[in-house]
């Protein structure tokens, strides 16, 4: 699977996303993903982030992301409805395992 993180893409992010499967982001990343969202959807990136250690604030960056990695004792469904996101996930599990 082709995974690239955000912390990987080069000064031309659209170039950077092409020919990618998923984007990967950590949730301190957020505030500075706005460009890699967008063209996440462009390119047809699927986007994860592992939110695990930081409390979850709705957003607009939500509705670019499939999945969603969450601390133990986060309602994952009622998450998952509130924000739209495919797959919420809680756990300590390599954020990797849950790719599709």
């Amino acid at each position: 699977m082709n995974v690239i993180e955000f912390s990987d893409l080069g000064e031309d992010v659209r170039a950077s996303l092409q020919g990618k499967r998923w984007l990967l982001l950590m949730a301190e990343e957020l505030p500075h993903a706005t460009a890699a969202l967008m063209f996440s959807e462009l390119e047809d990136v699927l986007v994860a982030v592992d939110h695990r250690g930081h409390d979850v604030k709705d957003g607009l960056w939500a509705r670019a992301v499939h999945l969603l990695m969450v601390d133990d004792g986060t309602e994952e469904s009622q998450l998952q409805r509130s924000t739209g996101i495919s797959k919420v996930v809680a756990g300590n599990d390599d954020v990797y395992a849950h790719l599709w």
